[in-house]
């Protein structure tokens, strides 16, 4: 019996914020834009608490990748233990990512952010992959180091660091 493949969508939930959330990453990402907005109806205001109206989610695209924003409430946080990743193929892509998802936000270590909203990104050179998977343990090992020292990465001093430079 075959499955029917569906696409996977991550839901980012918001308290209040969803349609900011969403309006933020659309100026960020080139190719992008709002697909749709849900908005609460009469039920279950008792549970949920949304004024009928108001908005419910979003529905967004980023470069082709679908996501909905929904504003839940309160209860729950954004954490590093999911995190989007941006393979980046130029150090000018990484600083623009970098500049835009941190304003606000918070600068982590080895290509690590948080943008305004809570919400972690890892934003990298493409070619790193490829460093760190190199079968050549000193090459790779070398790259691995340099990274961890650095908080945005630096593309050349990378490949330097691969070289033995």
């Amino acid at each position: 019996m075959a499955i029917a493949r569906q696409p996977i969508t991550p839901c980012l939930w918001f308290d209040k914020n969803a349609e900011e959330a969403a309006n933020f990453y659309i100026s960020v990402f080139r190719n992008s834009s709002i697909t749709r907005v849900v908005r609460f109806g009469d039920v279950g205001q008792e549970i949920h608490g949304g004024a009928p109206g108001a908005v419910l989610g979003i529905e967004f695209e980023l470069d082709g990748q679908a996501f909905f924003a929904l504003n839940g409430g309160p209860q729950f946080k954004f954490s590093e233990a999911v995190s989007f990743q941006i393979p980046c193929q130029s150090q000018d892509e990484i600083d623009y990512y970098w500049a835009a998802l941190s304003k606000g936000g918070s600068e982590g270590d080895c290509g690590w952010l948080k943008d305004k909203f809570g919400l972690s990104w890892q934003v990298f050179p493409a070619r790193l992959l490829e460093m760190i998977r190199d079968p050549d343990r000193a090459k790779a090992d070398r790259a691995m180091s340099a990274m961890m020292n650095m908080s945005k990465l630096d593309l050349a001093a990378l490949e330097r660091a691969y070289a033995g430079g």
